[in-house]
Parts: C-alpha cells; structure tokens; sequence
C-alpha cells in the first residue's frame, strides 16, 4: 500500500499544482494588451498544455488512485465522507476552469485580472487545507 498511497500523493499535488497555476495564468492573460497577438497565442498554449496535459490525467490518477486506496482500506468515518464531498466541489471547481479557459481559447473571457486573482486565491486554499486535514487528522 505504500507505493499506492505515494502515487496517489504525487498526482494530488500536481493537481493541486494545477488548480493553483491555471487562474494565476489567467491573470496574466486578461492582462495582456489586445494587441499582443503572440502573447495571447502564448497563453492560450501555456493553458491548454497545462490543463489537459497536466492537471486533467493528474485529477483522474488522483481519483482512480483514491478510489483505489478507499476500496483496499475500506469506508469508514464521516470524515471519509466529508473528504469525498470535498473533493467533488475541487472536480466541479476542475471542471469550471475548464470553461473559463475555452471562453479564452475562444477569445471571449469576460472577466478582468481582479477576478482571476480572487479565483487564484479564495476557492482552492480552503479546500486543500481541510481535505489534507481530514485525511491526516480523522476527527470523526
């Protein structure tokens, strides 16, 4: 079990990683001058590649690998249940940067640098935090 549970660790930081990485490149993307062909074209790049060929496979390994862990040690504890729950709004918060990223892969963001740093900064700290904490402590 202790190769799985490294594994399983190693995909969730990078996802994690990812979470934390993609809103902060959509700050320097809605910064950056319409005119700047090449450097929008550059950011389109830099989020896709991170998106799908970081954060995406290392979400599903993350899960697979949970899943997997779960199925070996068992279910037991509301935390477990808490996490799970947790883990399900980090997917839904996966999946909506999924959006925002098309929307600038599209040309079409809406939003300005302001929104993108709260983004960066607010939803995905807490849930870290308190899915680790779940894990590590156990409190119910």
């Amino acid at each position: 079990m202790a190769l799985l549970e490294t594994l399983h660790i190693v995909f969730m930081v990078s996802w994690f990683a990812g979470l934390f990485y993609l809103p902060r490149l959509f700050v320097y993307h809605a910064l950056t001058p319409p005119g700047d062909v090449a450097g929008i074209a550059r950011f389109k790049v830099m989020e896709r590649k991170l998106y799908f060929g970081i954060m995406t496979p290392a979400a599903v390994l993350t899960i697979v690998f949970g899943v997997w862990m779960m199925w070996g040690y068992g279910i037991d504890g509301g935390w477990l249940h808490v996490k799970l729950v947790l883990v399900a709004v980090l997917v839904a918060f996966h999946v909506y940067l999924y959006i925002l990223l098309r929307s600038f892969a599209l040309d079409r963001n809406r939003h300005g640098h302001v929104f993108y740093r709260w983004l960066n900064e607010i939803p995905a700290l807490p849930l870290l935090v308190a899915i680790v904490w779940l894990a590590v402590a156990k409190p119910f």
